[in-house]
């Protein structure tokens, strides 16, 4: 349990390399002992996430303390209520609709490189990635969500979520929980950031329900529902248009399922802020991180970029083609440093996996930090080589050597925002700036939560490229 705790990733690396691809860790005080497998072949994670995803469910400790503290949206709900939500929110994430917010993602970029220039020191001064990443992404998420009612929620959002991530976490790994409603200092703390982040949410939605139905009472009335009145049809023609999120969930509306509960819409809003911005800013972090530390592999990419780019254009959602260098860059980031290390079930039925029998009931935990240095898939894992992702070596792994979105029926149905958000943003950024590399060299102190935990800065000094 104290490795467990203490040092997880470097557990599961440990657990693999001495004992193989199933493993069965005891972890807990004596009296309350728990039994976690751990499962980290390519083989073994596809069984788990795809092909008998129905017998691996979220009824685990993690999800339930998030369902209590951000509700019951796409990543915590399960059956009849996830399929419902993913039926009538799938349709905004088509890449079209998604390609919309490619301006929201470039201005943001543009601001912040902009807000580099004039830092103290100028250009040549050190930024500390991390915190960088983690407001930017926040704030491209937020105004995705919200449009002009960004500003509003990037400060209740700054200080409420992550602080109500981090007690979702250690409730899940305590092995004896407090009740929620006894006055102990975390436990209002607790309900503070969730009242405030609720009232929020609450406020803006009503707002735009109101507005929503005295424009549709005025120019085309037709029936009510309880997600608010909507045309039939549903959120209108796909063209691209950049609506932000909150209005098309408020129009999702299909014969089947109707339309989105307010409070199923706190729930989508609070879930998409959660899992939009975290693991976006990790994917960058590293990204910038690593081309810091390589600097013929950042100017492999300066080298496409001018090509792409010319006259240092902005770019836009289609340029992504021209930018296969970079993607691969990331990508690899992301194979290094996955933004979700882990994912955890719960067994409902016994199952072999690997040859080892899993008993019904059993912890279940997959981890993308143990399969992507998996050394059956990747030659020198540790080592950063941007080659893996050519097309060619993508299709000769298994598909589950490589998974940061998840996979199967619950692969994240935010995937193609997250790369368009990560590519458009490293383009934007690198475009103007040279990075390099502003720590003592060593490696940097991680820890795992519900995503990669940073737990020192990531440093770099960036130059002007004008």
């Amino acid at each position: 349990m104290a490795d467990l705790l203490g040092d997880p990733l470097a557990a599961y690396l440990r657990a693999r390399r001495d004992h193989g691809d199933v493993v069965r860790f005891r972890a807990g005080p004596p009296g309350l002992r728990r039994e976690i497998y751990g499962v980290f072949s390519a083989e073994g994670i596809q069984q788990v996430l795809a092909t008998e995803a129905a017998n691996f469910r979220k009824d685990n400790a993690i999800y339930e303390e998030l369902r209590h503290g951000l509700g019951n949206g796409l990543l915590t709900s399960q059956d009849e209520r996830y399929r419902r939500q993913r039926r009538l929110i799938q349709p905004l994430f088509t890449r079209r609709r998604v390609e919309g917010y490619a301006t929201a993602v470039t201005s943001e970029a543009a601001a912040l490189a902009a807000r580099w220039r004039e830092t103290p020191g100028g250009a040549d001064g050190a930024v500390e990635l991390v915190e960088e990443m983690r407001g930017y992404a926040l704030r491209v998420v937020g105004r995705v969500l919200f449009g002009s009612d960004v500003e509003q929620t990037i400060e209740v959002v700054r200080d409420s979520l992550p602080m109500l991530n981090e007690r979702a976490r250690a409730r899940a790994l305590s092995p004896v929980k407090l009740p929620r409603d006894w006055p102990t200092p975390a436990n209002r703390r607790a309900a503070r950031a969730q009242a405030g982040l609720y009232a929020l949410c609450d406020a803006i939605i009503s707002r735009r329900m109101a507005a929503r139905e005295r424009d549709v009472h005025e120019h085309a009335p037709g029936p009510v529902s309880e997600g608010g009145p909507v045309p039939e049809g549903g959120p209108g023609p796909e063209d691209g248009a950049a609506e932000d999120l909150l209005t098309l969930l408020i129009g999702a509306h299909n014969a089947e399922d109707g339309s989105l509960t307010r409070a199923e819409l706190r729930d989508q809003v609070l879930v998409f802020f959660l899992a939009g911005h975290d693991t976006t800013a990790t994917a960058l972090t590293f990204a910038l991180h690593l081309l810091a530390r390589h600097p013929a592999e950042q100017r492999r990419v300066h080298e496409e970029l001018d090509r792409a780019l010319p006259d240092g254009r902005t770019p836009t959602a289609a340029d992504l083609d021209a930018l296969p260098r970079l993607t691969m860059v990331l990508k690899e980031a992301m194979r290094l440093f996955p933004p979700s290390p882990a994912v955890s079930r719960l067994a409902v039925a016994e199952t072999v996996i690997g040859g080892r029998r899993i008993p019904a009931g059993a912890a279940v935990l997959v981890s993308q930090w143990v399969a992507h240095r998996h050394p059956a898939y990747w030659e020198d894992p540790e080592r950063f080589d941007p080659e893996r992702f050519t097309p060619q070596a993508e299709a000769d792994r298994p598909r589950y050597a490589y998974f940061p979105f998840g996979g199967g029926p619950r692969a994240c149905i935010g995937q193609h925002f997250s790369t368009l958000h990560s590519v458009l943003s490293l383009a934007t950024l690198l475009r103007a700036y040279e990075v390099e590399d502003a720590t003592d060299g060593g490696d940097i102190p991680l820890g795992a939560g519900i995503t990669l935990l940073t737990k020192g800065p990531v440093r770099v000094r960036v130059r002007s490229r004008a």
